[in-house]
């Protein structure tokens, strides 16, 4: 049984389709078919139950799919482990972040990183918090900076701050610099599905529902269309804060209840983490600092300062 094989079938089975897994890695279908039964005949039960459009993971395919993916990730921290111990190997940190935190973070971070007298290697990728949590267990990331994660992974999960949220509407909406719940409740308005969950589960002891006509995964996405008019947002203070906001948009406190999120540096649980894991940790932490000073994850002005400069 081969680590690419593993991969393969994790493939078949979050497309859900030979098809479309033989498209995505490449490799031909009659060829990742012939791996699948040789899979089957190798552990003896059926892993995948065939359909009409697609393939669906049997109980004991749920079993092996999990398997497969901590031994992956065992083999990626080990091939990492072994790249740093190469002579004249530069240390590599590959840190994960939300797209709400990204423009935010991401450029301090890598002027950090790049002002260190530390030869380390930063690298980022960006997703929501779901999937970088599973990123960080299969090892395909080195830490990741998460939204309210749920308990019970095997994960190391460090507080980090609690940031409030905020309206964000066009100016023809006519919405004042504070709003209460209820007039919150009236406002339509385009939501990411992981802030929509943060929101309704603090909204649901109030007794209220948000007006929410669109669930958008893309901040993007939802920055242009509240730009538009029609619609308001409901996002973290720093995504509109971080950078000028337009004129045409205000930026309104939510009162009469505290919506927030809660960032958390997640990595994984080692004792004796590799040092520029440490280093990096150090720099997000001196980058979260300087962004507290200057008023990002607040509704004050915050300090004025130039941007940061470690020696």
């Amino acid at each position: 049984m081969h680590l690419r094989t593993l991969r393969n079938f994790i493939a078949v089975a979050d497309a859900g389709s030979l098809t479309a897994a033989a498209a995505a890695i490449p490799i031909a279908q009659p060829a990742l078919t012939r791996q699948l039964r040789e899979l089957e005949r190798e552990t003896g039960v059926q892993l995948v139950q065939r359909l009409p459009r697609g393939v669906r993971l049997t109980p004991a395919g749920v079993t092996f799919y999990e398997s497969a993916q901590r031994i992956l990730a065992e083999a990626t921290q080990m091939s990492q482990r072994l790249a740093r111990s190469r002579p004249g190997s530069r240390a590599s940190v590959t840190v994960g972040v939300s797209p709400t935190l990204a423009r935010v973070l991401l450029p301090g971070l890598f002027e950090h990183c790049a002002n260190s007298p530390q030869d380390v290697v930063l690298r980022s990728r960006e997703a929501f918090t779901p999937a970088l949590l599973d990123w960080l267990e299969r090892g395909i990331i080195d830490m990741a900076v998460v939204t309210n994660p749920e308990s019970g992974r095997p994960l190391a999960l460090q507080p980090l701050l609690g940031e409030p949220f905020a309206l964000v509407a066009h100016a023809s909406l006519r919405v004042g610099p504070v709003v209460s719940v209820p007039q919150l409740a009236r406002i339509p308005v385009l939501m990411t599905s992981l802030h929509r969950g943060i929101l309704e589960r603090q909204m649901r002891s109030l007794g209220k529902t948000l007006n929410v006509q669109a669930e958008i995964d893309s901040v993007e996405a939802i920055r242009e269309l509240v730009m538009r008019g029609r619609w308001a947002t409901i996002m973290p203070v720093s995504v509109f804060k971080a950078h000028p906001l337009p004129p045409e948009l205000a930026l309104s406190e939510i009162s009469g209840v505290q919506l927030n999120r809660l960032l958390v540096l997640a990595t994984r649980a080692d004792p004796r983490p590799p040092p520029a894991l440490a280093l990096v940790q150090e720099m997000l932490d001196a980058e979260f600092s300087r962004l507290v000073r200057q008023g990002t994850f607040s509704f004050g002005p915050g300090q004025a300062e130039s941007p940061a400069r470690p020696g």
